[in-house]
């Protein structure tokens, strides 16, 4: 593995995203980044075979030019992927292969399937999605439902699972119903054993966070 693609990759990145107010700042992808490194770790030693390259890279570069900040524009992020590891004249079957990952692996609506080719792309999807869960997931879900000027909760509005992407992606519902409409999904949507496993315990954090929420709305969290 090229040491200097990986730092340099960093680099960029970190360049790029830092200061970013939504929950999808560079410490996002920090923590991607290491948290696919330790599954990778995981599937190794479990004796399957991971390009360590193409998950650190794929981790590192998987929400530059995300969608949800480009008018839900999917191609953005696997061609500035492209650029950029073009630039550094990555050999052409990790460009490749690193591009797949960044432009497959976003969550696109309740009904909607995802499923990664490879094992790297799993890693990482299952990375990026074990911080959208637990305690992070929920800082980070009213950070950007802050940052798109969304309601906290609306007991008129029902949560509703999205069929299709752009149903999906144009949602402007509160930010709690995107707990039921995608990050209590995500536990059953994990791919590697590393990543069910910590799934797991962030699954019930969050469904207690949710029992307090709607305890405290509704006035009763001192009865019973």
């Amino acid at each position: 593995m090229s040491d200097n693609l990986i730092e340099a990759t960093a680099a960029h990145v970190q360049a790029a995203m830092s200061g970013e107010g939504s929950g999808h700042d560079w410490w996002h992808v920090w923590r991607v980044w290491q948290t696919a490194k330790r599954i990778a770790d995981a599937e190794l030693v479990e004796g399957f075979y991971v390009d360590t390259e193409v998950v650190e890279l794929a981790a590192l570069l998987h929400d530059l030019g995300d969608h949800k900040f480009h008018g839900g524009d999917m191609t953005v992020a696997p061609r500035m992927t492209r650029e950029w590891l073009a630039s550094l004249h990555a050999e052409a079957d990790v460009i490749d292969h690193v591009a797949e990952i960044v432009g497959t692996l976003s969550f696109k609506g309740a009904n909607v399937e995802t499923p990664m080719t490879t094992l790297e792309g799993k890693i990482v999807q299952d990375a990026d999605r074990l911080d959208a869960i637990g305690a992070l997931g929920i800082a980070r879900a009213f950070a950007y439902g802050g940052h798109k000027g969304r309601e906290l909760y609306n007991p008129d509005i029902p949560p509703h699972p999205h069929d299709d992407f752009a149903e999906y992606s144009g949602s402007t519902a509160p930010t709690i119903n995107h707990f039921y409409e995608k990050l209590l999904l995500l536990k059953d949507h994990m791919n590697t054993t590393y990543a069910k496993a910590v799934a797991e315990e962030r699954h019930r954090y969050m469904e207690q966070f949710l029992e307090h929420f709607f305890k405290e709305w509704n006035g009763d969290d001192r009865e019973g």
